[in-house]
């Protein structure tokens, strides 16, 4: 009766069989997991979803918003699923605003608006859980007032004690 082989016995190839049988076992002893669904932007870029597409090249597409806050109010995605802009590879960044500018331009010519506002949210009022830009034509007087959220003054040394905490993780 021949003797099992140990790890430490085996050929690299044998060792990659060995790992995936054993890892095939434990699943199929386990009961499936169930996968989340695409996020809804992943699905609009692989043409599951239609969208009223206005712009796309190999790193990026954009299309109309759902609930525009204006008419013309598009939104620039990566093709590549990143949850926010933190995540975005730093390779990807200048092209993704290159398209983001070329957009805001076309955007504020197209609606013959007087600029436009370009924001992005992460995690918090971000709607779709995929990294994206707005871009929304603007007008004098349309309504939308500043950051759309009050602001206020910094109390006390509070300013200070924020540009330290910042500037240190900065190294600055």
């Amino acid at each position: 009766m021949p003797m099992s082989k140990r790890v430490s016995d085996l050929k690299p190839e044998e060792d990659t069989k060995l790992a995936t049988e054993s890892r095939t076992e434990k699943e199929s002893s386990l009961s499936p997991e169930p996968r989340p669904a695409p996020c809804l932007f992943c699905r609009i870029v692989s043409g599951e979803v239609p969208a009223s597409i206005v712009f796309k090249d190999d790193i990026s597409i954009a299309f109309l918003d759902i609930k525009p806050l204006f008419p013309g109010h598009s939104l620039l995605i990566p093709r590549t699923h990143y949850q926010t802009f933190a995540d975005l590879p730093p390779t990807l960044v200048g092209p993704l605003f290159f398209n983001a500018q070329r957009l805001a331009r076309v955007v504020q010519e197209a609606m013959q608006a007087e600029g436009t506002f370009v924001g992005i949210n992460n995690t918090v009022s971000q709607s779709v859980p995929h990294f994206h830009i707005h871009i929304v034509p603007r007008r004098k007087g349309d309504g939308l007032r500043g950051f759309f959220w009050p602001r206020r003054r910094y109390q006390g040394d509070e300013m200070a004690i924020v540009h330290e905490s910042l500037a240190s993780r900065l190294l600055l």
